[in-house]
């Protein structure tokens, strides 16, 4: 298997909302763009969402998501995958990404969406265990993967609106298990 390697995070420090995947696929990998591949739905649900055109420039969508409060992030640093499935990543070979320096630079974001159940169950089991205590709100979303097809794009598209109001339905906690 080859070891594969997330991106740095695109966050501004306006940022409120962070929005986690599990590890960019191939696709992805090769243009060293978050959500490059052609028909993965993310660009085109958040510039629904957000009112921007999806087929603009990567640094322009980017753009748009940091001037929306936007973070977009990983959250593993890197793991041992071939191809791009969750489901073909070697559980022994995932190292996260470091979320205590992130949260601490970025203390605005108070919402945390995971696109998708692998990066949901990751952060859950390596990354929250490390944090302090805190009241963040956290969301898993339907992922927007070309693999994950079973749900409409319309059904998609109306539970991924929480990401441009900020008011996620999931549950706010206050104990060891979440982060500030």
């Amino acid at each position: 298997m080859t070891r594969v390697r997330s991106f740095p995070a695109v966050a501004d420090e306006n940022a409120t909302r962070l929005i986690l995947g599990s590890m960019p696929g191939v696709a992805s990998l090769r243009a060293g763009q978050y959500y490059a591949h052609p028909r993965n739905l993310f660009w085109r649900i958040l510039g629904d969402i957000l009112g921007f055109d999806p087929g603009m420039p990567y640094a322009e969508k980017v753009l748009a998501l940091a001037t929306s409060g936007i973070a977009l992030w990983d959250v593993l640093e890197s793991c041992a995958r071939a191809g791009s499935l969750d489901a073909d990543i070697e559980r022994g070979s995932i190292i996260p990404n470091d979320f205590a320096t992130f949260f601490a630079c970025h203390p605005q974001i108070r919402l945390v969406v995971f696109n998708g159940a692998t990066a949901e169950r990751c952060y859950r089991r390596l990354v929250l265990p490390l944090l302090p205590a805190g009241s963040l709100m956290y969301e898993r979303l339907p992922s927007t993967s070309p693999a994950h097809a079973a749900i409409s794009y319309a059904d998609k598209l109306a539970v991924w609106r929480v990401v441009a109001d900020g008011a996620g339905k999931g549950r706010r906690r206050s104990s060891r298990a979440c982060p500030r």
